[in-house]
């Protein structure tokens, strides 16, 4: 059975996060695994898995900031924002400029109040919204406040007469639809848009650089594991070594004394062994979590 701990997935198209979760959990040999943050279908790249007891850090791993290289369409609208799903109007984007694209993705930068898509994982009373828009239903989400910190124009390509395409990179934080930023962008230019390719490049520290395909783990099962549990604490989270007495009361669930850390973070026993993710409130160093075996 394969440690506890993350592995950094280079997630292919036509799976969804799930379904890689279904293979890891084969792979590694336990049904204890989880993914830290959806990617639709079409999209690829990194996807951070949780397997044991790291599963219990994805909490973190998901409201980490994200970034992702993207291609946007003008000039056709679809039902899921992407090329996934129908079109439903077309406009000829060809006498859009170059100026007029840029003007249009720089007002989508900052912080932003953004409308999810309506084919998304969201909740609407327990049902997921694509459900509703696949049964038929019409969906209305509410705007969320997202931060799109960096949104740079790569290249913009006319290769066909009445489409655009604009390749980007965005930088952004959790919660934000890349799918969403390319209907905005076709809204405001008035031609429409979606987003024909998708792939997230960094999730917090976690670059395409260490991750690995489902293929090259199949290949070295059940030891599937990147990073064992405390080298993935310590590299997400700023780190504390306790005392021998410190870990054993903070093993147990009990406090701390703060030391002045902003928190969440991360903290070891004398051996080097994750023992809780705390957070500090009232001069105490509570545990938010508890990962000390029991």
């Amino acid at each position: 059975m394969s440690t506890d701990g993350l592995i950094v997935v280079d997630k292919p198209g036509g799976m969804t996060s799930h379904d890689v979760v279904a293979r890891l959990r084969r792979l590694a040999r336990t049904r204890r695994v989880g993914h830290g943050g959806t990617l639709d279908p079409m999209a690829t790249g990194v996807l951070v898995i949780g397997v044991g007891r790291a599963t219990r850090l994805l909490t973190y791993v998901i409201g980490a900031d994200k970034t992702y290289a993207a291609t946007i369409r003008l000039g056709q609208s679809t039902v899921t924002d992407d090329a996934e799903g129908d079109v439903i109007s077309t406009a000829p984007a060809g006498g859009v400029t170059d100026e007029a694209i840029r003007a249009a993705l720089a007002a989508l930068t900052g912080e932003i109040d953004q409308v999810p898509s309506a084919v998304s994982a969201i909740k609407i009373n327990g049902q997921r919204a694509y459900k509703r828009v696949r049964d038929g239903e019409s969906v209305d989400l509410p705007a969320r406040r997202v931060t799109v910190s960096r949104l740079d124009v790569l290249a913009i390509r006319r290769d066909q007469p009445d489409l655009v395409d604009v390749d980007v990179e965005v930088a952004c934080s959790t919660g934000t639809y890349i799918r969403a930023i390319a209907r905005d962008a076709g809204l405001a230019l008035q031609v429409g848009g979606h987003l024909t390719a998708l792939r997230r490049t960094a999730v917090g520290g976690f670059t395409l650089a260490e991750a690995a395909t489902l293929d090259e783990l199949e290949q070295r099962a059940p030891e599937v594991v990147d990073l064992p549990l405390a080298a993935a604490a310590a590299r997400f989270f700023t780190r504390r070594d306790a005392s021998l007495d410190e870990a054993k009361v903070l093993s147990h669930g009990g406090p701390l004394d703060a030391v002045g850390h902003a928190g969440p973070y991360a903290v070891f026993d004398p051996a080097g062994q994750l023992i809780a993710i705390v957070s500090e409130r009232a001069g105490r160093a509570r545990a938010e979590i508890v990962l000390a075996p029991a």
